[in-house]
């Protein structure tokens, strides 16, 4: 059970990060409300390492007699990670896609975890130190996490802001736990069908890499909502079945006849190329031409129905990318819309790094499973928290923290998480009040921690 503190430790949470955070008051109980405010509170203002101890340290409760309970809010607390997405997704589409399409993009990480009670911890390949040449193995937690792929108004660039985040377990781990093992795909079904519930009436459109360009995600979710990905180059593409007449015997058809493959275009003089102009191409800073070739088909694979695709294949007339094949379920969406979105997809990765170096992902040390899965979704929805709030501290017009050998064109996460920071150390202090007040000074107990931020952050 959580109980409050009976004597006034640390500093009190500002009021406007209760202002912040009060759509997700109805989530918590009241004991546990106030300590998930703190917890918050120090998530944000930590330096290094997050976890329990280090945001009672930033908050001013090092000394804090009931630390236990701080610690129960992640492992025993009864509260619903999921109504927290929900809440969570409600607010980012709320405020930054009030109309038009949602574009969703998901892909997997893993967070780099040893321990024997870490049960759902697995073996896998470690896509950031691996190579086409070299497999490197690491031991961790698989994630799936899906993000809203948007603008925000405080920067001119494309933010991936992760509203759910699914935990999935090793295959070791269910088999121990004699549970059928999920593959990464089942989780994505799932997670985007649940996402297609709680945006009833929006059109959606999910964003993934290769690895959910299969024929059973598709199926599944095409009904409700439209899947871009990669496509192989030697998929099984075909016409569509001919037109029934009178004469025709049998049952119907599935498909026409099979289509070349698309790595025979790439050869084939006949092909017509468009050129197009593209942003942000592979980390380009001003726009990419590339030359595509587009046309609908019916993608089959033996066991399951057949899908309609409109596929669209882009190589780069300098040479260097090879070239590459894309997707889209929505047959009527454009071949230059396709690549648009697709491109926007890229920015998941950016937003796995800035939450590793900004806000501690891969730093947690709980073990239990409650902690475990509630703790990494929070730290990634925290993200989506400060791009939000940033929102109310920054315009495209702040200028971005810089120096003379370092020269930022557009503000990014690290100048978000500065503002919000600065705002919670000094907000307080700084605010508007009346000519004839008392000026307030920063507590000496506040400039300490401050300075402690700075010399112990690792």
């Amino acid at each position: 059970m959580l109980h409050h503190s009976k004597a006034a430790v640390g500093d009190p949470v500002p009021q406007i990060l209760r202002h912040w955070l009060r759509a997700w008051r109805s989530c918590f109980t009241a004991p546990s409300w106030e300590h998930v405010l703190v917890l918050v509170m120090g998530a944000l203002l930590a330096p290094g390492k997050r976890t329990i101890s280090s945001c009672l340290r930033m908050t001013g409760r090092a000394q804090a007699a009931n630390f236990a309970s701080y610690h129960q809010i992640l492992s025993r607390a009864r509260w619903s990670s999921r109504a927290v997405a929900r809440q969570l997704l409600a607010m980012v589409v709320e405020r930054l896609v009030p109309d038009g399409p949602v574009v969703i993009g998901m892909d997997d990480t893993i967070e780099r975890r040893w321990g024997r009670r870490i049960n759902a911890r697995g073996i896998y390949r470690d896509p950031v130190r691996s190579s086409h040449g070299h497999f490197v193995k690491a031991s961790g937690l698989r994630w799936l996490s899906f993000m809203v792929l948007t603008p925000v108004p405080w920067t001119s660039l494309i933010k991936a802001l992760p509203v759910l985040t699914l935990l999935a377990p090793s295959e070791r781990s269910n088999h121990q736990r004699g549970r059928r093992h999920k593959l990464l795909t089942d989780w994505a079904r799932q997670g985007a069908l649940q996402l297609c519930r709680w945006l009833p009436g929006r059109r959606i459109i999910f964003v993934g890499d290769s690895s959910f360009a299969v024929h059973e995600l598709a199926h599944a979710i095409t009904p409700r909502a439209m899947l871009i990905s990669r496509l192989r180059l030697d998929a099984n593409l075909f016409a569509p079945p001919p037109k029934r007449t009178c004469r025709t015997m049998g049952r119907p058809a599935q498909k026409g006849p099979a289509l070349p493959k698309l790595k025979t275009l790439l050869s084939n003089p006949a092909t017509s190329w468009t050129k197009i102009v593209v942003s942000a191409w592979y980390g380009h800073a001003e726009d990419k031409e590339l030359e595509i070739t587009s046309d609908t088909a019916i993608w089959y694979r033996p066991g399951t129905p057949v899908l309609p695709v409109r596929w669209v294949l882009v190589r780069d007339p300098d040479g260097k990318r090879a070239p590459q094949a894309f997707f889209s379920t929505d047959v009527t969406l454009e071949p230059a819309n396709i690549i648009a979105l697709y491109v926007r997809r890229w920015q998941i990765e950016v937003t796995f790094a800035e939450t590793r170096a900004h806000l501690g992902v891969e730093t947690q040390r709980q073990w239990t499973d409650n902690a475990i899965a509630r703790t990494t979704p929070a730290l990634l929805g925290l993200y989506s928290l400060v791009s939000l709030w940033a929102s109310d501290l920054l315009t495209s017009a702040s200028t971005a923290y810089a120096a003379a050998w370092y020269r930022k064109t557009s503000l990014t996460f690290s100048d978000a998480i500065g503002a919000v920071r600065l705002q919670l150390w000094v907000g307080d202090i700084n605010q508007q009040s009346p000519p004839n007040r008392e000026p307030q000074k920063i507590p000496a107990s506040r400039v300490i921690r401050m300075a402690q931020a700075l010399c112990f952050a690792a």
